[in-house]
C-alpha cells in the first residue's frame, strides 16, 4: 500500500462537538509538514463546534464533500453523541480508506462502526478492556498496535507514534525519518510514569479514579454508538 511520493494524499480526521483534540493534533502535526498533502478535518456540516477542552473549530470538509478512498482517516476520542450521518459514513469511509487510525477512545469507535472486529487494538489503558465487547483482540501494554491497515494507539503521543507509522507505510522510511528529525520528536518525559508499568499501582489506581466519569462519558459515547449502528443494520 505505498504511495509514490508525486501522489497527493489526502488525509482525514473526524472530528465532532467533544472530540478529545489532544488524540487528533499528533497525526495533524505529522501530515502538516508532508508535501502534496490535504488534510481534511470533517464533519456533517462547517458550523462552529467545540472540542475538548474548549476547542472551538469548524469543519474543512463536510461528509458530501469528502473524497472516496481517503489514504487516512483518523478519530480520537469522544463524548459527544454522533448521529446516523457520522456513523454511517465512518461505517463506509473505514471500509474504504487505505489505512484507519484510532487513538484512545476512538478505537472504540471504531470498533462501534464495526472497523475492529477481529483486529488486535489498544486504547487507553482505562478503556482497553472495552475493546472486545466491538469483536476487537486487546492488546495491553503497547502504545501503537498495528493490524493490516487498523493503526490503533494510546491517547496524545500515540497520535504521533501513530502518524509516523502510517506515513512511513505511505510514502516510505526515510521520508518519514526526515518529518520525524523536521519536527524534533523525541519524547523524552521528565518523570517517567506514562503507562501503568511504569507509573506502578497506586498512582495508576488514583488517575482512574479521579478521572473515571471522563473514563465513562467515553465508554457511554462509543456504546451508543454501537447501539445505533445496529439499529442502523436492522
Amino acid at each position: 500500500m505505498s504511495t509514490q511520493d508525486g501522489e497527493k494524499l489526502n488525509i482525514g480526521i473526524f472530528i465532532s462537538p467533544n472530540c478529545y483534540i489532544p488524540d487528533i493534533i499528533g497525526v495533524y502535526t505529522i501530515f502538516s509538514v508532508v508535501p502534496n498533502c490535504e488534510i481534511h478535518f470533517i464533519w456533517q456540516d462547517k458550523d462552529l463546534i467545540v472540542g475538548y477542552p474548549n476547542f472551538p473549530m469548524h469543519a474543512t470538509t463536510t461528509f458530501a464533500e469528502c473524497p472516496l478512498n481517503l489514504d487516512v482517516l483518523c478519530i480520537g476520542a469522544t463524548t459527544g453523541l454522533l448521529s446516523d450521518e457520522a456513523l454511517v459514513f465512518l461505517a463506509e469511509q473505514g471500509k474504504q480508506a487505505k489505512y484507519l487510525i484510532g487513538i484512545c477512545g476512538g478505537s472504540l469507535i471504531l470498533g462501534a462502526a464495526g472497523l475492529l472486529n477481529g483486529y488486535r487494538a489498544t486504547a487507553s489503558f482505562s478503556l482497553i478492556d472495552e475493546l472486545p465487547s466491538f469483536g476487537a483482540i486487546p492488546v495491553k501494554g503497547g502504545k501503537v498496535v498495528v493490524d493490516r491497515n487498523r493503526i490503533t494507539a494510546s491517547p496524545v503521543s500515540g497520535s504521533f507514534d501513530a502518524g509516523l507509522i502510517v506515513l512511513g507505510k505511505l510514502r516510505g522510511e526515510d521520508a518519514a525519518k526526515e518529518v520525524e528529525l523536521t519536527l524534533e520528536y523525541a519524547p523524552h518525559p521528565p518523570y517517567g510514569t506514562g503507562s501503568p508499568e511504569l507509573a506502578g499501582t497506586d498512582l495508576t489506581q488514583k488517575v482512574m479514579q479521579k478521572y473515571e466519569a471522563g473514563f465513562n462519558e467515553f465508554r457511554r459515547a462509543a456504546r451508543q454508538a454501537s447501539e445505533r449502528v445496529m439499529a442502523l443494520k436492522a
